[in-house]
This record gives C-alpha cells, structure tokens and sequence, in this order.
C-alpha cells in the first residue's frame, strides 16, 4: 500500500480514491485518520479479490444500476455493495483480519426505498 496525497486525481467532493496498490487523499491529515484508511484498505482488499480490473468493472456497472434505481448518484454510490461494506467496517480497524473472502458480496441484496 502506497499513500498518495493529492488533490488532481480525486473527484470533486470526495476525499479519497484507491486504485491497487495506491490510496490517493486530497487532505494531509487523512494520512492520520484511521478510520479513513482502514475504509480505503477494504477497497485494496476488495480489488485483490476481484483481481483489480474487474473491480472497477463491477464498480461502474452496480452503480449505474443504482442509479438507476434510486435516481440519486449520492444514494447510488452509498448503495454500492464494495462502499456498503467499506462504509459498515471502517470502523473496525481489526476487520480486515477476519474479513471473510468476497464479503462485499452479502451487501449485494438491494435496500427498500
């Protein structure tokens, strides 16, 4: 894990964007902020499973299925199953010890409006 702090590469209203093996941040201080960064390595871990390329695959396709189903990119992208989970763990800095492999999958089932 390489972390990167910059403010080109990320999008505009996030603070973070992982892509194995880098954690891009836009803020110095997220360098420190635990949370933050173990959120980003349920992503590098997520990626490893799914042998990075069709990661952002999956990635793009779940959220332009959530968008279509809450027609709201903000609720798309919480909805997406690999943010559902990093979003639920991040929390736990412990987590990634336990994880079990393709967790991310039993966040798949859809939410009800």
């Amino acid at each position: 894990m390489f972390l990167i702090i910059t403010k080109y590469l990320i999008p505009k209203g996030f603070r973070g964007l992982t892509t194995f093996p880098f954690i891009f941040i836009r803020y110095p201080a997220d360098k420190e902020n635990r949370t933050f960064i173990n959120h980003e390595k349920i992503h590098l871990r997520q990626q490893l499973e799914l042998l990075i390329l069709p990661f952002f695959v999956w990635y793009f396709l779940e959220f332009l299925f959530r968008l279509i189903q809450y027609k709201n990119r903000n609720l798309a992208y919480r909805n997406i199953s690999f943010e559902r989970e990093a979003y639920s763990k991040e929390s736990e800095l412990g987590y990634l010890k336990k994880r079990p492999v393709f967790k991310f999958a039993s966040y798949l089932k859809l939410e009800k409006n």
